[in-house]
C-alpha cells in the first residue's frame, strides 16, 4: 500500500495500483492469444501438454461432473477433461474475450459443442450460484490475478459439498542451483521468442516476471487452506519448474 493509501500490487516487476493490474493484464493476453497456443509449445518444449495430461491423471474426470475452468480461454483443460470423461460438462471462464475466441476456434470445441460453454468472467467474482460446480481448475491463470486469495474464496464458493479445485501453476525450484538455470533460460530465451513468434517481447517480459512474484508452494498451500479447502496437497512436476494443488471442499 502506498503512503497515499492506494492498495497496489505486482504486475511482474512493477508496483502497479491494484485497480490497474486487471486491466493489464488483459492487453498482455488480448495481445498474445492469437499465438498463446504456439507459445507455449515453444516456452516449454512441449511438455506443458505432459503437466496437463498429469493435471487430469490427478484430476480423475468422470461422467456426469460439471467442471468450471477459470482462464481457460484456449479450451486445453476442458478439452482434455471432456475426452477422459464425454458424458461430463465444463463452463470455461476467461476475462480475456480474444483467448475464448481462440478456443472456439479449435476444432474440438465444435466436436464438444454441446457440452460446452464459453463466459467472460472475473476469477475474483465468479457470475455463478454457490455450489454449482463438481470441480474447479485454473491452469497457469492464478498468478495473474490481482487478489489470489480472492479467487481461492470464489473456487470455495462456487464449488459443491465434496468438489475439487486443482491448480496447476509455474513454481519454485527446490535446488537452487536448478533455479538458477532456469531463471537463466526463462529471462533470456522466452522474452526473445515472445518477440519472434507472438512480435510481442514485453508481454512474455512480464509473464517471466510473474512467475518469480508467485508464492512458492508451502505458502501456496496454505492459502488454499485459509479458503476453507482440506486435504490440500501439491505435486511437483519437472523438479519444481511447476506444481500441482489440490484442495477438497468437505
Amino acid at each position: 500500500m502506498t503512503d497515499s493509501g492506494t492498495k497496489t500490487t505486482h504486475f511482474g516487476f512493477r508496483t502497479v495500483p491494484e485497480e490497474a493490474k486487471a486491466e493489464m493484464v488483459h492487453g498482455v493476453f488480448t495481445n498474445v492469444a492469437s499465438k498463446y497456443d504456439v507459445m507455449n509449445d515453444a516456452m516449454s518444449l512441449g511438455i506443458h501438454r505432459l503437466w496437463k495430461d498429469a493435471m487430469m491423471d490427478w484430476l480423475a474426470p468422470h461422467n456426469g461432473q460439471h467442471l468450471l475452468d477459470v482462464a481457460g480461454g484456449t479450451g486445453d483443460i476442458a478439452f482434455r477433461f471432456l475426452k477422459r470423461a464425454p458424458n461430463a460438462r465444463v463452463t470455461v471462464v476467461d476475462m480475456t474475450q480474444g483467448m475464448l475466441d481462440e478456443g472456439r476456434k479449435r476444432a474440438e470445441a465444435a466436436q464438444m459443442a454441446d457440452r460446452l460453454e464459453w463466459v467472460c468472467g472475473d476469477a475474483m467474482a465468479l457470475p455463478f450460484a454457490d455450489n454449482s460446480f463438481d470441480v474447479y481448475t485454473i491452469s497457469f491463470g492464478i498468478r495473474n490475478v490481482t487478489r489470489i486469495q480472492d479467487a481461492i474464496n470464489e473456487a470455495f464458493r462456487v464449488l459443491r459439498p465434496g468438489g475439487r479445485m486443482m491448480v496447476l501453476e509455474f513454481s519454485q525450484m527446490p535446488t537452487p542451483a536448478l533455479q538458477w538455470l532456469y531463471d537463466r533460460y526463462s529471462f533470456n530465451v522466452i522474452p526473445p521468442l515472445g518477440q519472434i513468434i507472438a512480435n510481442d517481447r514485453d508481454s512474455y517480459q512480464y509473464l517471466v516476471e510473474s512467475i518469480r512474484k508467485f508464492p512458492p508452494q508451502e505458502v501456496f498451500a496454505d492459502m488454499i487452506r485459509k479458503g476453507g479447502f482440506e486435504n490440500v496437497k501439491y505435486r511437483n512436476l519437472s523438479m519444481g519448474i511447476v506444481a500441482l494443488h489440490s484442495g477438497w471442499k468437505i
